[in-house]
């Protein structure tokens, strides 16, 4: 559940436009994938993501960076759909991000033990 408060929400954004872009290729590095079933991944707890009108602008520049590849697809329960697939330059800035993350990860965790 997201964080009420006003510099709660702020925070929580800064968080999420500086990894969302990551999570969604984390999520597609497990294969391709439809706008509605990443939103799903990335949903569950409106922690990570907080609405799908965010995510399609992000999908546009996944593209435009070319991180993300898309074709279309027939859906067997309706109109096609636009599915989206990491490339391998996609594949190396994810790499990028986890060989950060982690180490980035743990020196925050550190610091905030025992505040509360």
């Amino acid at each position: 559940m997201e964080p009420k408060g006003s510099e709660a929400h702020a925070v929580l954004t800064q968080l999420r436009r500086g990894t969302l872009e990551y999570c969604v290729l984390a999520h597609l590095d497990r294969g391709p994938s439809y706008g509605q079933d990443i939103a799903r991944a990335l949903g569950g707890d409106d922690i990570l993501f907080g609405s799908e009108g965010t995510l399609y602008p992000l999908l546009t520049r996944l593209r435009r960076r070319r991180w993300v590849d898309t074709t279309w697809q027939e859906s067997p329960t309706g109109p096609p759909r636009r599915y989206h697939a990491l490339t391998d330059e996609g594949r190396d800035a994810l790499r990028s991000f986890v060989a950060v993350w982690e180490p980035f990860r743990t020196g925050v965790d550190h610091l905030m033990k025992g505040i509360a």
